[in-house]
């Protein structure tokens, strides 16, 4: 084979191959070494063709395809489907674009699948088909060729296109790249399609950042500029698709450099302008940073800690990894840690001997300052009370930390944050230790990662051993029980309850004997 020439223009059409070969690199840029392209390239190639194989005989495309040849339209697999089937995984949502009548073609889709018809965007005649476990997402042409709606998609790579009758064994199996999209992929950059697209749709901007952590992708510098040029933008975008974005971006298992970098743009105080409040604020003792690299550094540690549990936990390692295998656990772990300290910047105050910045009841701010933003990003109720519980629990471990160390925890102590923890105490423990590990300062024990693992391994054998067990059997002492010795049902009661359940984690109280002659004595 020839040796290719790297000034020519790049190649709009590829041919989809299977297996393993060589293919034209025409138009390479001559910043890139040409031997591993065409290797890389034809790999892509060769995963699209395998992966277009199946949808071959998916019957909601062969209806789609027969509905469409009807009216004489266009119809292509576009964008992020074509990328991924290239990138070797699956597609199980289809994005299409389409020549013309995009809506009524949707409509009639479902009607003759017997699907449901979602209209996304009426303006930008856009609607979704969802049947059974395919979705297909229908999308107008944004200008009159096709070549002139990938000349408006965000990115290079997800500029990629394939006929509709190919995929479906009806014409050649072509990949339509314009844009040199299919180098830029197999090269991992993610490199802007032009820079007024930001300009249509400024949530592009946290998408470069979202692919950039789910995929590993490099933003070219190019890119960047343009990026840091249009955040002023992001204020247009709705809520709701930038709660969907930073979900996925945040789902990453390495998104803290990702946020590092949207910090450079000016783009993550766009998504949380909250941040900027921590931003210099001094906080000595047990830290080394301020409020705002602390937060930062903490959700680096979290995503350490939850790479690897077992390199920080004993017993609770386990638990963790049950925990974050919840979606979106991880992500609302992640958003604990950006926020647990934003209340420090309103309460901070200054103490002597030892002199030294206080913060005290900082959580409780920080729980309101997050709720605001939860209300903002149109997060579910789930979602708040998870990361509000998280926020507003992150201090007690270490606040039980110097009467564990001593041997002199009570059980009464250790029951009360188990079960105000339940069921975040593992993913408590795990904010704990990315925050611990986040704090450098000269006045932490040298001992305190270790020291917090054996805490979380007790709490977790208290939880096992004493609270489980207890709560599998019915109370030593009921309401009816305090009504008969003539209490009035109120906060009372539960008061009474609380101490008697208190008493048996302890072993002062075994039966129900025991247990009424302490009620007794309370009275």
């Amino acid at each position: 084979m020839a040796r290719p020439d790297l000034g020519a223009a790049p190649p709009a059409v590829y041919g989809i191959v299977s297996g393993d070969c060589l293919i034209d690199t025409t138009g390479l840029p001559q910043q890139f070494t040409p031997a591993p392209a065409p290797l890389a390239t034809g790999i892509l190639l060769d995963n699209l063709g395998q992966g277009l194989g199946p949808l071959a005989n998916r019957p909601a495309l062969m209806t789609l395809g027969r509905l469409a040849a009807a009216r004489s339209l266009e119809v292509y697999l576009v964008g992020g489907s074509v990328r991924e089937l290239a990138l070797g995984r699956e597609a199980h949502d289809l994005d299409l674009a389409v020549s013309a009548q995009t809506l009524p073609l949707a409509r009639d889709l479902a009607g003759a699948l017997g699907g449901t018809y979602v209209l996304l965007d009426e303006t930008e005649r856009t609607a979704r088909v969802v049947w059974h476990e395919e979705i297909l997402d229908l999308a107008e042409f944004r200008a009159p060729t096709l070549e002139g709606d990938l000349a408006g998609r965000d990115f290079t790579l997800n500029a990629l296109a394939v006929d509709l009758k190919a995929v479906l064994g009806k014409g050649p199996a072509e990949l339509i790249d314009p844009l040199g999209g299919l180098p830029d992929l197999a090269h991992r950059r993610l490199k802007m399609v032009a820079a007024e697209n930001f300009h249509h749709d400024p949530l592009r901007l946290l998408r470069a950042y979202r692919f950039a952590a789910t995929h590993g992708f490099q933003i070219t510098p190019e890119t960047t500029a343009a990026i840091r040029r249009a955040v002023p933008e992001f204020s247009r975008v709705a809520a709701e698709r930038v709660h969907q974005e930073l979900f996925l971006l945040l789902a990453a298992p390495s998104a803290a450099p990702v946020l590092a970098a949207m910090e450079a743009v000016g783009l993550l105080s766009r998504v949380f302008p909250e941040l900027d409040d921590m931003k210099g604020v001094e906080q000595n003792g047990y830290h080394h940073l301020d409020v705002y690299g602390h937060s930062l550094a903490a959700v680096a540690y979290l995503e350490e800690v939850l790479a690897a549990p077992a390199a920080y936990f004993g017993e609770m390692a386990a638990e963790v990894v049950r925990y974050a295998s919840q979606p979106p656990k991880t992500v609302l772990l992640k958003l604990a840690a950006l926020f647990h300290d934003a209340g420090k910047p309103r309460v901070q105050g200054r103490r002597r001997d030892p002199e030294r910045y206080t913060f005290y009841f900082h959580e409780k701010v920080g729980l309101e300052i997050f709720s605001r933003v939860a209300s903002r990003l149109r997060c579910s109720q789930a979602e708040i009370k998870t990361v509000s519980a998280l926020i507003q629990m992150h201090m007690r471990p270490f606040l039980l930390l110097p009467a564990f160390r001593e041997r002199e925890l009570s059980f009464r102590a250790l029951g009360r944050l188990v079960r105000a923890a339940r069921p975040e105490l593992p993913g408590l423990f795990a904010l704990a230790m990315a925050d611990s590990l986040a704090g450098q300062g000269p006045l932490k024990p040298a001992d305190c990662e270790a020291v917090l693992a054996d805490l979380a391994d007790a709490a977790l054998q208290f939880l096992k051993e004493r609270l489980e067990p207890q709560e599998r059997h019915p109370r030593l002492v009921s309401g009816h029980d305090l009504i008969r010795l003539g209490l009035t049902p109120g906060p009372r009661f539960r008061q009474l309850l609380t101490q008697v359940e208190e008493a048996q984690w302890e072993g002062l109280v075994q039966t129900r004997e025991e247990a009424l002659a302490m009620v007794r004595r309370l009275l």
